[in-house]
């Protein structure tokens, strides 16, 4: 099954706010969430987590990475939810106290927040971005108990970003992979997601791929669960190997013109698919990141 909305996609386990940028929401003893998405969805996702937590409050905050759609209403969660921990990797922690960092997660949570209102014109969706600290660093190899029979373990699982950790809860099969693991869009197309390092990246994605799952959580849009999480890794780990022949083939064709290659790959993967789909600045820096770093591996 692929789950495509927000609800309970799992026993215990929720989409909260909306699919295309959603925070996830694992109830029990301690009820704890993945991501936050962008500032301007915050009120969204403290309304879904009322409605399924009641009084009680999420304790930890689970950051993959913290690029602007990830971390974006972090800073929101915390006021609502006093008693909530941010835990993410030191690298993250270390890039959300850089000046320029903030000054980008800011601006591209205000674009976002422009392109997306006409899709929820029912919601307000004025809620600004505000620096947040993390309050707990985690490395790869970390387990935390959440009651006897349920834990998290973190997974570093670098490629997508440097800072990047994994959320795999064993006892329910789940896995937070985020843009580890890829991110199809609504046609399941799936987007190659390494912005700094794609061997590094298709090691991370094929060591998820080697645990047992039967929930999987992609950064947007959906969520695998069954037969389904082993052919959308199946799809993804070929989807990396031809968006890398692809680029390169590109790149000898036009004798290394970055700029040339970018408008070619964005009118094959960017402008031909369907809304909703990453804001357009985003995917641009995103998409240089990757062709430049193909392209420095070719001259290597």
């Amino acid at each position: 099954m692929v789950f495509d909305r927000t609800g309970e996609a799992a026993p215990g386990f929720y989409v909260v706010g909306v699919s295309e940028i959603p925070t996830y929401l694992l109830d029990g003893p301690v009820p704890v969430l993945f991501d936050s998405g962008i500032s301007a969805y915050g009120p969204q996702y403290i309304r879904d987590i009322k409605k399924i937590l009641g009084p009680r409050d999420p304790q930890i905050l689970f950051l993959t990475h913290v690029h602007f759609d990830h971390c974006g209403a972090t800073a929101y969660l915390k006021k609502h939810c006093p008693r909530l921990t941010v835990a993410a990797s030191a690298r993250a922690a270390e890039i959300v106290r850089r000046p320029g960092a903030l000054k980008r997660i800011t601006e591209l949570n205000a674009s976002a927040a422009a392109i997306v209102k006409p899709w929820h014109p029912e919601l307000d969706l004025d809620e600004a971005f505000q620096p947040f600290e993390v309050d707990r660093i985690l490395n790869g190899g970390d387990r935390l108990e959440l009651a006897p029979d349920l834990h998290v373990e973190v997974l570093a699982t670098p490629g997508h970003t440097w800072d990047f950790l994994s959320y795999y809860i064993p006892e329910r099969k789940i896995l937070i992979g985020s843009e580890a693991v890829g991110c199809a869009d609504t046609t399941g197309f799936v987007v190659t997601e390494f912005l700094v390092d794609f061997e590094v990246y298709l090691k991370s994605l094929k060591r998820l791929a080697d645990l047992e799952v039967d929930v999987l959580c992609q950064g947007h849009r959906l969520v695998y669960t069954g037969p389904e999480v082993r052919d959308y890794f199946r799809r993804s780990i070929e989807a990396a190997d031809k968006f890398r022949r692809d680029v390169e083939k590109k790149l000898r064709e036009q004798k290394g013109d970055i700029g040339r290659v970018i408008q070619r790959v964005k009118a094959e993967e960017y402008d031909s698919r369907p809304h909703p789909k990453q804001p357009e600045p985003a995917y641009l820096i995103n998409l240089e990141a990757r062709i430049r770093h193909l392209a420095e591996s070719m001259n290597k």
